[in-house]
């Protein structure tokens, strides 16, 4: 299984039988963070690896929900958390050349376009990206330190601390989700 770009910055305690690095048991605060974000991400990946197009866009139950949208989704969120709000970095492609307003759901319905190439290089290139936008943060501050910019609609400005444990929860979310998308598609269950 692969495990491009698994992270760069925690002491893994070991690598499951599905290319997860589980978070430390007793590290400091900035470990223990990187460390189940990186384990949630894995285990995106570890639901999504080895399907095709009609895997990634195949749905359960009454959601319009796909492991493909929920990949595209998931970059956007890295992208937009890390890059934007954090970083405050100019949107990217294919971001910026969205209309957010008309279409909210772009990144989830739009993934049905995408290969599942398309979609995991998307994926594993923004993840990789918000690896190095989080250590650059980390060279110049600490977890309390605030995101540089500030949103209309959202006059506060979160801390790094709240940025990683928001894509934790994210993640964790999802990739209950992913679970039953995933069990429904070909009976492989989570765990």
């Amino acid at each position: 299984m692969p495990t491009r770009g698994l992270s760069k910055f925690r002491d893994m305690t070991y690598v499951d039988e599905h290319g997860r690095p589980h978070p430390p048991a007793a590290a400091n605060e900035l470990d223990t963070l990187l460390g189940f974000l990186n384990y949630q991400r894995a285990t995106l990946e570890w639901r999504c690896l080895g399907l095709g197009p009609a895997g990634l866009n195949a749905t359960a139950a009454a959601s319009t929900m796909t492991l493909g949208g929920m990949l595209k989704h998931l970059a956007y969120v890295e992208h937009y958390w890390f890059g934007r709000r954090l970083r405050d970095l100019d949107a990217e492609r294919p971001w910026s050349e969205v209309d957010w307003q008309a279409d909210p759901d772009w990144d989830w319905h739009s993934a049905a376009s995408d290969s599942p190439d398309e979609l995991f290089d998307l994926w594993h290139s923004t993840v990789d990206r918000s690896r190095a936008l989080v250590a650059e943060a980390l060279m110049e501050g600490d977890l309390g330190q605030l995101s540089k910019r500030i949103e209309p609609h959202d006059d506060e400005r979160p801390s790094l601390r709240w940025i990683l444990v928001h894509m934790i929860e994210e993640y964790a979310r999802h990739n209950g989700h992913a679970d039953l998308i995933r069990e429904a598609i070909d009976g492989e269950t989570g765990e």
